[in-house]
Parts: structure tokens; sequence; C-alpha cells
């Protein structure tokens, strides 16, 4: 006589499949993003704002067909570079504006120092995203073409330039002695040529 095979009876199954359930929920810690805790300066009520020049101001628009205008005329971005550094190291100051260090036209119809040279970049929202990224890029390599000239100079024995110089010190492999090393001669060059970049709201039409 066949003898029949015992059943497992599976009916508690789902209750204790049910507890692990409710288990895990409740001490599982799910966590959420908080945000970054920064508190905001307090807002400074300038009462007389500075008076910027006209001449210390180097317009750049690039419109909705992807044109890049230089100062009121159509350029390539290829030029881009050449004319925002021949602007920042025009050195046209005279006086207590004047740049012993620049090596331009100084054309006083143009900027009088780096110092004062301002970029103001203008983009429309249908401008195209590879272009804008283009534009961003040369107008903050003139910034380095310079840095790298000066750095070079005031430091012959370094055989870096600024961009070098940079790197290593961002560089977290870098100990702290060589930064600490670093530190001062950065700060002298980005003195000489601060990155004043001021991007202007996107125009709607």
């Amino acid at each position: 006589m066949r003898r029949s095979s015992p059943e497992v009876n599976a009916g508690s199954m789902a209750d204790i499949a049910f507890l692990l359930l409710i288990f895990f929920l409740v001490t599982t810690t799910i966590e959420t993003d908080s945000g970054i805790n920064r508190k905001l300066p307090p807002m400074e009520e300038l009462e007389d704002p500075p008076i910027i020049k006209q001449k210390n101001i180097f317009t750049v628009v690039v419109n909705k067909y992807n044109q890049l205008l230089v100062e009121e005329e159509l350029s390539e971005i290829e030029n881009l570079r050449s004319l925002a550094v021949k602007f920042l190291d025009n050195g046209g100051g005279k006086g207590e504006d004047a740049c012993d260090y620049c090596q331009g036209d100084a054309d006083p119809r143009s900027s009088d120092n780096p110092q004062k040279a301002i970029i103001s970049l203008k983009n429309d929202r249908e401008t195209s995203y590879k272009v804008y990224i283009s534009v961003q890029n040369e107008l903050v390599a003139a910034y380095n073409e310079l840095r790298n000239r000066e750095y070079i100079r005031l430091n012959p024995l370094e055989g870096i330039d600024f961009t070098e110089a940079n790197r290593r010190f961002s560089d977290p492999r870098t100990n702290s002695e060589e930064k600490e090393r670093l530190r001062p001669k950065l700060r002298v060059v980005k003195d000489m040529f601060p990155q004043k970049l001021s991007e202007a709201e996107p125009s709607k039409k």
C-alpha cells in the first residue's frame, strides 16, 4: 500500500512574511536630503554704488542665431580670446589708474587697467548650449593666458605657469606645504588680473 507524503502546512507563511515586512519598515531608517546648511550674509545697502566707465566694459552678446557680437560688431568665436586679451591688457589708464605691467596698446578709449575691466556676457534663451560653453571657455582662457604670462614672469624658476600651479594647488593629493607655498604666488597673479566676468539675464526674444 502506497503511503501518501505529508503536506507542509504553509498557512502561516503569509503571516510570518507580513510580520517581517512590518519589522523592517519600523526599524529601517530612511535618509532624506536636508540640503546644504548655509546662512546667507546680510544684504548690504550701498549708498553710493561705484561708477563704471563704459570703456571699462567689454560687451559680448550671443543672439538666438548663435551669432557673436563683440562690442556690437559681428565676430567669430575663434577671435574672441584675442579680443578679450587685448581689452584686459590694454592699460589705458593714467595716474592712479595706470597699469605698470600691462603690455597692451594703452588706448585711452579702452580699459584703464585689469582691476577695472569687466567682461559682460549676454546670451539669448535660444542660444545653443554648445556655443554658450564655447564662449565661456574662450573668455576664461583669455584670463588664464594673461595670468600664465605674469606667473612665469614673476616666478621664472618655477618651470610652470599659472594654470599648472593652480591645478596643483587644487589637487587634494598635493601636500599642505606645497599648497602654502603656491597660495601667495597664485593670489598675486589673481589680483593682477581678477576674473570679472558678468553674465546678464538671457534675452527672452
